[in-house]
This record gives C-alpha cells, sequence and structure tokens, in this order.
C-alpha cells in the first residue's frame, strides 16, 4: 500500500481555503466506522465546488451542492494514485481520524466507574440518578479524575458524619485537610449537602448541616424559649432551669443544644409560636404558670429545629400557632406534618379579619390540618397576625396551666 502523494493532493485539496470542506468530510468518519456511501455536500462555495469537481473529473462550474459517495471518491483517488482512499488522504493532509463514537464509549465506561465507586450510600443514591451525574460533572468541570477525587472526599466527610457537635471548618480541616473546603459553593460541600439531603429541599444548608451535629456559625440565630422542663445538674441545663423558675425567656444557642444536649424533661406539652412577641407577651402575663413555649422567629432554622427535634426524642407533644397568611400556613404545614403536632387555635373558626389588616400576598397554600381555612382566608383576603390575637392565645394558654 503505497504511502499517500502529499504534494499533490496538498495542491488538489489541501491549504486553509478547504480546511472547512476537510473538516466535513474528516466527520463523516468520526461519526461511525461504516459511513453511508452516497451523501450530499451543501453550502459550498466556489473553491470547495472546484476542488471537489477536480477530484471527480467533473465539468468545473459553480455547485451549491453535490451528490457524492465514498466509492466514487476513493476510487478516483486511487485511480490517480494519490491515496488508496479518501480517509487515507484526509489523515495525510491533516492527521488521524479519531473514532469519536469509541472515545464516547470510553468515556461513558470512566464516568460509570467513578459513579460507582462511591460505598457511602447516601452518596451512591445521589450518583445513580442523572441529576446527581450531571451535578458531578459540572462540579469536576467534566474532568473524570477530578470527578474521583471529588467522589473520595466527600466519603471521607460523610464517614465522619454525623458528628458530634462539631464545627464545620474543623470537619473540613480534618477530614481533608483545608479548614474552608466545606464552606457554601466548595465541590465537596455541593455533594455532602445533596447526599445528606436525601431530596429534602426545604432544609436550608445551616440547617442540614445542624442535621448531621456540624455547626455553622453556632451563636447566630437562637431560639427564644419560655418555661422548657429539665431534669439535670450541667451547667446548660441549670440554666435553662433558673429561667423557668423565674418564667422569664431564654435564648438558646446552636451551640448550647448540641455541645451537650440538655436534659429535656420527657412527657412535656409545649407550645410553638411563630412571633416571639407572643412568647414574650405570655412572660409577662403568666410568668413561672405559663405552659412550656418555643418561638419560631418567622422560620424553622437550625437552633428550633435541632431544639424541638431534642423535645421529640423526649416525647413532647406540640402545639402549633402561626400568622394567618400564606407563608405562615406554609411554616405550619412543615412543623405539624414533622413533628405530628396539634393546631393550637389555628382553625377556621379561628380565624376572624379584622377591619385593619393587611391584604392577603403571595401564592394560596392549602393547610393540611383544616381544608376549610385557605377558602376562608381566600375569601377574606386579609392576613391576620399572632401580635393582633394575643388576649385569646394567652387566654388559653392560662387554661392549658390551669
Amino acid at each position: 500500500m503505497p504511502a499517500p502523494d502529499r504534494q499533490r493532493l496538498n495542491r488538489l485539496i489541501g491549504g486553509e481555503a478547504l480546511a472547512a470542506l476537510r473538516r466535513r468530510l474528516r466527520k463523516r468518519f468520526a461519526a461511525s466506522q461504516a459511513p453511508s456511501d452516497g451523501f450530499t455536500l451543501s453550502n459550498l462555495n466556489a473553491a470547495e465546488s472546484r476542488a471537489l469537481a477536480g477530484l471527480l473529473g467533473r465539468t468545473p462550474r459553480q455547485r451549491a451542492s453535490m451528490r457524492l459517495s465514498h466509492t466514487e471518491l476513493d476510487g478516483a483517488l486511487a485511480d490517480a494514485d494519490l491515496a488508496d482512499d479518501l480517509r487515507a488522504a484526509l489523515e495525510c493532509l491533516d492527521g488521524p481520524i479519531a473514532d469519536t463514537a469509541a472515545a464516547r464509549a470510553r468515556i461513558c465506561r470512566a464516568w460509570d466507574r467513578v459513579c460507582n465507586q462511591a460505598t457511602d450510600p447516601r452518596l451512591a443514591r445521589v450518583l445513580t440518578e442523572p441529576a446527581g451525574q450531571g451535578l458531578l460533572k459540572r462540579l469536576a468541570g467534566r474532568d473524570v479524575d477530578a470527578a474521583a477525587r471529588l467522589v473520595g472526599q466527600t466519603e471521607r466527610v460523610l464517614a465522619r458524619l454525623p458528628g458530634a457537635a462539631v464545627a464545620r471548618a474543623r470537619l473540613a480541616a480534618d477530614s481533608l485537610g483545608d479548614a474552608h473546603a466545606l464552606d457554601a459553593g466548595r465541590p465537596v460541600a455541593t455533594l455532602v449537602r445533596r447526599a445528606l439531603a436525601e431530596g429534602d429541599v426545604s432544609l436550608r444548608p445551616r440547617e442540614l448541616w445542624a442535621s448531621q451535629g456540624v455547626l455553622v456559625n453556632e451563636l447566630a440565630k437562637p431560639v427564644a424559649v419560655l418555661n422548657l422542663a429539665v431534669d439535670g445538674d450541667d451547667p446548660g441545663t441549670r440554666l435553662i432551669a433558673m429561667a423557668a423558675a423565674a418564667g422569664e425567656p431564654l435564648h438558646l444557642s446552636l451551640r448550647l443544644l448540641t455541645r451537650r444536649m440538655p436534659a429535656w424533661r420527657p412527657g412535656q406539652a409545649v407550645f410553638v409560636c411563630e412571633n416571639p412577641e407572643v412568647l414574650a407577651a405570655a412572660a409577662d402575663a403568666l410568668g413561672p404558670n405559663c405552659p412550656p413555649m418555643v418561638s419560631l422567629d418567622g422560620q424553622l432554622s437550625a437552633a428550633p429545629r435541632t431544639l424541638l427535634d431534642q423535645l421529640a426524642m423526649a416525647g413532647a407533644h406540640f402545639y402549633y400557632h402561626g400568622d394567618f397568611d400564606w407563608p405562615g400556613i406554609r411554616i405550619g404545614n412543615h412543623v405539624i406534618a414533622r413533628y405530628n403536632g396539634t393546631p393550637w387555635c389555628y382553625a377556621a373558626l379561628d380565624y376572624v379579619p379584622g377591619d385593619h389588616g393587611s391584604p392577603l400576598a403571595g401564592e394560596p397554600v392549602e393547610a393540611h390540618w383544616d381544608a376549610a381555612l385557605a377558602a376562608r382566608m381566600q375569601a377574606a383576603g386579609m392576613a391576620v397576625h399572632e401580635e393582633s390575637q394575643l388576649d385569646d392565645l394567652i387566654a388559653d394558654l392560662s387554661r392549658a396551666a390551669s
């Protein structure tokens, strides 16, 4: 098999002017080992049309498209002693043609190996899903080796979870050698959170970390409580007991709740409100006689979630009240469902809009505990916030205390 005549080939179909034509022809071989024989090339310019006509011995005239065949092209090149076939001619001019189908198959197998290397069931579950595989590819910049490193690093972090009140920076330093490797937006942090979330998109990152005993800004946004009952003698428990004896509200930080969990008295009935003003008014009115209370301060963030989880483990039963607006109903749905709670003065009959309330805003939300509530709120079109119901709520707390 003689070598292609590079000099003559270059005069016939070489050079920069015909580079686009050669790329189009090369693509046919790259797409398949056996391209179909007949094909049409469209959108040809004058130089491309002349080159193909000259190669095939056709009349040189401008053709915007030409019907070609591999058999004809191979024969013309062989008959002119230019090359054995079209592929040999193209490789002589521009180098070997990669088998992209085989390359894609190799890449797919490599990604499969990376996704299958996860042994932690939480991460393995993520990487069996197309969305999880796509996330890994994006985080790794579509680099298979980088992805394999990410999977290994993520598994090292997951092996330490749940932790025991460990700071996120300490976890990152101990498991990855970089105190900032688990900061928001870092690739390993993103994969770890996806593995821990188990499809629950309601958890914010700080709350998700807290659910695993990992502290992020452990002194931010504490939870307000009143008269929670404890049994124990450690410093945190004594602090809670002293505040309850005085009937004074107390802020509990995520640090206090997780460094050493307070010894919560089993089986408490705990009244949970959305706004801290309700808790403060109850302390003013009832002091140490008020039943145990917790305020979410507008959302079930890391500290209140951790506290309610601990109380639930101790057998507490929760009574929940929130604002009669759509965000309030959304929070109520989550709290009542998560903790099997009971609505507290929070039904359709308790919704009594006044003359000076604010209009309801946002997307309507069905109250899962009362099918009539959302319809009644929509009909009235007014929000009723907890602060306007203080007298009724405190009267109910007083009855519960007695």
